[in-house]
């Protein structure tokens, strides 16, 4: 794993735990959560600086999506945020 991909990785990490504060109420549950992800990441994250370019947020959104239907439908060993990463990363990196 490079070293961008694993700086993405721990974003995405950092943005699941301050999701799942966010919403400790409801223990993490929020059917939006991608639109939660995308506006964090864009917004209060690093993101934008190591891919290069700052997403479309709607384009962040839909990508979320799929990587969560793909990361669900393929299980693969290794941990969410290292798999989105990768995929983040390949598509939005300039």
């Amino acid at each position: 794993m490079g070293e961008t991909v694993r700086q993405i990785s721990d974003l995405l990490h950092e943005a699941g735990e301050t999701h799942h504060q966010v919403y400790r109420i409801v223990d993490g549950d929020d059917p939006d959560w991608a639109s939660w992800y995308a506006e964090w990441l864009l917004n209060l994250s690093e993101l934008p600086q190591l891919l290069g370019e700052n997403p479309v947020r709607s384009e962040l959104v839909y990508m979320l999506v799929r990587l969560d239907k793909d990361y669900t439908e393929q299980a693969p060993r290794e941990r969410w945020e290292d798999f989105y990463a990768s995929e983040l990363a390949s598509r939005f990196s300039s």
